[in-house]
């Protein structure tokens, strides 16, 4: 919205300023933390109210959590999407349609969390609604995301909303840019999927999400790497966003995408706030509420700048949380044995002795890493 500010530089010429991609992304990320650090006390003490008890914890778990985490307020995304939103509504030009199309899976993976943090705060269980149920859901939001990237790369291209709204009901072709495949170390080089590109890139959305939320079972494990997540790919966006960065790189132009910068620093903002209250010991957890949303925007940024194949890079760590959950569950239906002293990993190295800081800092330090390797793959062509 403050975009528009720009267009009275002819009367004050510092408010030029507001057209630069990188002036707004600076500010987004300070207004994002000041929103969540001024109004975090007052909505941690809502949800304690609210809650009573707090998030349940699971029994089964580390034996240390029964004791340190027993009472602790969920819900905690909701300080991070209030911060998120209102600081991407301040900071990104609203004509973009995928600053809009990211914020519609956010908003919608956000409100599937906060169902099921309800249901297991209200029943006191650490299972809320049905898996598969809250899949579904998922997977429809994906889907319409992807169809939605589908008509605002079509051709012509869309360059704001009100010709996105238009072309939602015009005819575009399966082969538009957003419905190819990128390959990292390969340059100017796409893969087109055709129609298959709602099923991938769907499928790329709601593992995100899904991922993080393995993720989120320690002080500070799944923030942080979000944020180093996000940020890598608000260097991504950014330079996927602009022709001449995009051309000197080899890496696939999508227009548009340079206002996702914008968002993805807003996450950041967001995020180091929710930190202040979430370190070692947490005032409060994000619950499903957070982390699906934040997995659910990672995932749809990256498929929106065609960089699918390096969110398995920058985000691996999520990528091994999930994949413990998964190799957990099959090799004990199937021989009744356990590959993990328990899943996700994270619970795993607590079994075998490692303290909760040391885990999360480790596993900051691996995401930090990757994050880098992600960017390389930039260079690397």
């Amino acid at each position: 919205m403050l975009t528009y500010l720009a267009d009275f530089s002819h009367i004050y010429g510092p408010l030029n300023l507001f057209r630069y991609i990188t002036f707004r992304a600076a500010g987004a990320t300070a207004t994002a933390l000041f929103f969540v650090f001024f109004f975090g006390p007052g909505i941690i003490a809502a949800l304690r109210l609210k809650q009573g008890k707090g998030q349940p914890i699971r029994v089964d778990g580390p034996e240390s959590h029964l004791l340190t985490k027993k009472g602790t307020p969920t819900m905690g995304g909701l300080m991070i999407l209030s911060g998120l939103i209102v600081s991407t509504v301040l900071w990104a030009n609203p004509k973009s349609a995928y600053v809009w199309i990211v914020m519609f899976v956010t908003i919608g993976f956000g409100a599937i969390g906060f169902y099921d943090d309800y249901l297991k705060v209200t029943k006191q269980s650490h299972k809320g609604f049905s898996g598969k149920a809250r899949l579904f859901g998922e997977a429809c939001i994906a889907l319409l995301a992807c169809y939605f990237m589908m008509v605002a790369s079509a051709t012509p291209p869309v360059s704001t909303v009100a010709d996105f709204v238009n072309a939602l009901g015009a005819p575009f072709r399966v082969d538009a840019p957003a419905a190819r495949l990128a390959l990292p170390f390969v340059s100017g080089f796409a893969i087109s999927l055709g129609w298959w590109f709602l099923a991938f890139g769907a499928l790329v959305i709601v593992a995100s999400g899904n991922a993080v939320n393995f993720t989120d079972g320690l002080d500070g494990l799944a923030i942080v790497p979000s944020m180093i997540a996000s940020g890598t790919f608000a260097i991504i966006a950014y330079l996927a966003g602009n022709l001449i960065f995009a051309a000197y790189l080899g890496i696939n132009y999508v227009s548009g995408t340079g206002e996702l910068a914008v968002v993805c620093s807003a996450l950041i903002g967001a995020g180091l706030g929710f930190l202040w209250f979430n370190a070692p010991p947490a005032q409060i957890f994000m619950g499903d509420t957070g982390s699906l949303a934040l997995g659910g925007l990672i995932g749809t940024v990256a498929v929106a700048v065609k960089h699918e194949i390096v969110l398995v890079v920058v985000g691996g760590l999520f990528v091994v949380e999930a994949l413990s959950v998964i190799i957990q569950v099959a090799v004990f239906k199937r021989t009744g044995k356990r590959v993990f002293l328990m899943a996700p990993i994270h619970h795993h190295f607590e079994k075998k002795g490692w303290s909760e800081p040391q885990i999360v800092v480790r596993f900051w330090i691996i995401s930090f890493v990757l994050a880098l390797v992600g960017l390389a793959t930039l260079k690397v062509r």
